[in-house]
């Protein structure tokens, strides 16, 4: 198994044609441990499994593709501000986590929840990057109801390389979830175990999706996330702990078993 902390291995997948589905692909083909080591910077003819992942606080990660598409996540006015990007995602319509002060240059602003009893449906692609959402329900505070669609997973794709965004998930997934989703490749979970949900409950998503990598976010502190990776039982998974905030993810070099990759701080709601 080897992760890339500077290079990424390219695995050459095609070009999209037409409109892409909004779904990660669960039948693709075989993939085995790349050879060739390149920069990022690829022709822009290409697509390739490939991208670059920056932890720019609380439940926020830059985005960013070989053909130079930038999209943050959870995008809420500071948390990445001034990084130009392309694509923002708002996975849920609290302070933190969204913002209607939009800066100038980004193309594409997805708010992940309902608008009266209409859910959010979203599913653009920009060059090599495809962004699509699953809307989840929200637990509302005080008497426990539950708020139609008040979140979405967002999904990024780049390729056949997957990565999801739990959003501000408050309860585990469907078999519809699960289908709409599709085969992801690396998952950002919020394991605060409070404003989000229980943190065994958060285990129980990170199985039934089954990513090969685990990026932890939205938590305060390590022993909120010792506690975490208490409830994905021992030996089940590998830790690593980088030394940067950027994580360089190829499709080609996946670990073959589940790992966690500590890039993001610490932070409150």
């Amino acid at each position: 198994m080897r992760l890339l902390t500077t290079f990424i291995a390219l695995a050459i997948c095609g070009l999209f044609a037409g409109a892409a589905e909004a779904r990660c692909n669960k039948n693709v083909a075989e993939w085995r441990p790349g050879v060739l080591q390149a920069n990022f910077t690829v022709a822009q003819e290409k697509v390739v499994s490939a991208m670059r992942v920056t932890f720019v606080g609380h439940a926020s990660f830059l985005i960013e593709t070989p053909q130079s598409v930038r999209a943050i996540t959870d995008y809420n006015g500071y948390n990445g501000y001034g990084k130009r990007p392309d694509i923002v995602t708002m996975n849920n319509a609290h302070s933190t986590h969204f913002t209607d002060d939009i800066e100038p240059g980004v193309t594409h602003v997805l708010r992940g929840w309902a608008q009266g009893r209409v859910e959010a449906r979203h599913n653009v692609t920009m060059r090599d990057l495809q962004v699509f959402n699953v809307p989840t329900n929200v637990r509302e505070w005080g008497d426990g109801s539950t708020r139609f669609s008040g979140n979405s997973i967002f999904v990024f794709r780049v390729g056949d390389l997957c990565v999801a965004h739990l959003g501000h998930l408050h309860h585990r997934l469907t078999p519809e979830h699960l289908e709409d989703l599709g085969r992801i490749d690396v998952l950002m979970v919020p394991i605060d175990g409070g404003y989000t949900m229980g943190q065994p409950y958060m285990a129980d998503v990170v199985r039934q999706i089954q990513p090969r990598i685990v990026l932890p976010m939205h938590y305060w502190g390590p022993s909120s996330l010792d506690r975490f990776l208490g409830y994905l039982g021992q030996g089940n998974y590998e830790l690593v702990r980088p030394t940067s905030r950027t994580l360089d993810l190829a499709k080609a070099d996946l670990p073959e078993s589940l790992t966690v990759i500590v890039i993001a701080g610490y932070g409150g709601d």
